[in-house]
């Protein structure tokens, strides 16, 4: 970025998901979707359902939804209790049936921060995640980067706002920023719940006649990762374990995930569906992106052992060799995936 302002621009962006116009609201879409003010749900297989959240200003998580004989199963609870409310109200216009159980992919605030909404439900995660929110989940590290951004986010809007040129822009500057101060309202009453059931490897569920598999394959995204298996439908929900490109190595294990991928993989499935984006079938994807985190982990490693630190490392990290693949054409990484590889070789004493 050239300028202050335009590098201003990319955090509001990055912070808020910027984007013009208003959520549709309609009772079905053509593809047979449940559209709500505030919610996509996507159908997947029978009574299951993948949950995007369609208000256009705010970064969230996808949620599944699965409804059995007597009660709805959640994947996911959203960034905070006001989305996760939305959630909720959104589910009630599909099924009558009550909420009853929630798992929880993963840690992260995106995907954890709402489950004060769902009130007295049965809580799943892994110790792992247990562990991180029954410690002190407010004062994680990407959780207060993000945070950070948001309350950058409305002094730049303010200042925009005061040197708009037309009405048009002022008002629609207004706009974000009343929705900007909304939502940090809504963060500040945040109370994490850590899940009251937890597994280390693997937990079954019965609904009915429907089997659930609660399953940790390894180490990722996280120190606690699971994924949602629903063997008879071959449909696995992924959390941000896999996508069909890389994902936040913030937090990951960069040198184990590969592995994990491949177990993931030895699942029976058609489908997979992650926390972000829309579902993809190709399994060879996991292969594609087990590839550039075994690179990017060895050429760090290199790097490093060059003499490099973490500052100077990300610059001469080369990941083109992916371009066909993952359309990287530029040289250079993430500088915050190589911090993440610096500080799990200096945990290890590597």
């Amino acid at each position: 970025m050239k300028t202050i302002a335009r590098a201003a621009a990319l955090i509001v962006a990055a912070a808020l998901g910027l984007l013009g116009g208003h959520a549709i609201a309609q009772d079905e879409a053509d593809d047979g979707a449940i559209i709500t003010d505030t919610h996509r749900f996507q159908p997947l297989a029978d009574g299951v359902y993948l949950a995007l959240y369609t208000v256009p200003r705010f970064f969230n998580s996808n949620s599944l939804v699965v409804i059995n004989d007597d009660g709805v199963l959640v994947v996911d609870s959203h960034i905070t209790p006001n989305a996760a409310k939305e959630l909720i109200a959104g589910i009630g216009q599909i099924t009558d049936k009550p909420i009853t159980t929630l798992v929880y992919t993963h840690f992260h605030y995106d995907h954890a921060h709402g489950t004060q909404a769902f009130g007295d439900v049965q809580i799943i995660g892994h110790e792992f995640t247990h562990a991180t929110m029954a410690g002190d989940p407010l004062n994680e590290p990407t959780f207060q980067q993000w945070l950070s951004g948001q309350n950058r986010a409305v002094p730049w809007l303010e200042g925009q706002i005061e040197s708009a040129e037309t009405d048009e822009q002022r008002e629609q500057l207004e706009t974000s920023l009343s929705a900007a101060k909304a939502h940090l309202a809504h963060v500040g009453g945040i109370t994490p719940v850590p899940p009251d059931t937890t597994l280390s490897d693997r937990l079954t569920l019965y609904r009915g006649d429907r089997e659930i598999q609660v399953i940790f394959c390894g180490r990722a995204h996280t120190g606690g990762d699971v994924v949602v298996y629903l063997p008879a439908d071959k449909l696995v929900y992924t959390g941000d374990m896999a996508f069909r490109g890389p994902s936040f190595l913030g937090d990951g294990f960069v040198d184990e995930w590969p592995a994990t991928l491949m177990k993931l993989k030895e699942l029976d499935v058609d489908m997979y569906v992650p926390g972000h984006g829309p579902p993809f079938t190709d399994s060879e994807r996991l292969d594609i992106v087990a590839a550039y985190y075994r690179d990017l982990w060895d050429q760090v490693v290199a790097v490093r052992a060059d003499g490099a630190n973490a500052g100077e490392a990300f610059r001469r990290v080369d990941l083109t060799a992916h371009a066909d693949t993952l359309g990287i054409r530029q040289p250079g990484a993430d500088p915050t995936a190589v911090a993440r590889i610096y500080q799990l070789l200096n945990e290890r004493g590597e």
